[in-house]
Formats: C-alpha cells, structure tokens, sequence
C-alpha cells in the first residue's frame, strides 16, 4: 500500500497545484513552508515532516515497551528522527496520511490505556 500510494502521488495529474489546505499547493510534491540559508546553502523548512516525527515519537512512548529489549527500546527512539528525514522529501500526501495515521493510532491508544485502567480499577 505504502510503494502505491507514493507512485500514486507521483504520477497523478490531478493532484499538481490543486490548492489543498493554507500553504499546501500540491499534494505530490514536498510542501514548503519557507527557506533558511545555511553556510551558502538552502535548506527547506517543512512543517508536516516535523509533526509527523512528533506524533510518531509521541505513539512510540505511548506503546508499552515491557517485553522488548534494550536495543530495540534505542531503536525504537531513533525511528521517528529516521523517518523525519526520510519524509523530508516525500509528496506532502504521503506525509499527510502517515500523520493521520499516527494521530488516529495515538487516539485509538489512548482509548485502549483509559479501557485498560477502568478494568484494572474495577478488578482492584
């Protein structure tokens, strides 16, 4: 589904420069929100990357990590900073369906731990 959606992105023509949501423009091209200029270079400042990072480290901790070992617990830290710059360059529709992914996940979990605690208070 992943591998399509991006091809998909890529290639639709209905999607060029069609006015999405404030300054997104395009859904099949990375969204720009402004410029910085570092040491002569240009580097793009792109807000939906960064909360997809944020939401994503944030369904991450919200996961229970009991039975996981210590490596996979580091690992699992790094895959949200490893996926921004992934991310980075994707079409923004890619970005913006793996961000409401990550939120809907985040509710879904939170509504799972609630379940979790009314039973555990109910059994006690």
């Amino acid at each position: 589904v992943f591998i399509a959606l991006y091809k998909g992105l890529l290639v639709t023509i209905e999607l060029r420069h069609a006015p999405f949501f404030l300054w997104v423009n395009d859904l099949s091209a990375p969204e720009h929100l402004w410029d910085i200029a570092v040491a002569g270079y240009t580097v793009p400042i792109r807000l939906l990357p960064l909360l997809m990072g944020i939401s994503m480290f944030i369904q991450q901790k919200m996961t229970p990590s009991a039975g996981m070992e210590a490596m996979q617990q580091k690992m699992m830290l790094f895959m949200p900073i490893i996926f921004t710059f992934m991310f980075w360059s994707f079409p923004t529709g890619l970005v913006v369906y793996w961000l409401v992914n990550n939120i809907l996940s985040i509710g879904q979990q939170m509504m799972y731990n609630r379940q979790a605690e009314a039973a555990k208070a109910a059994n006690a």
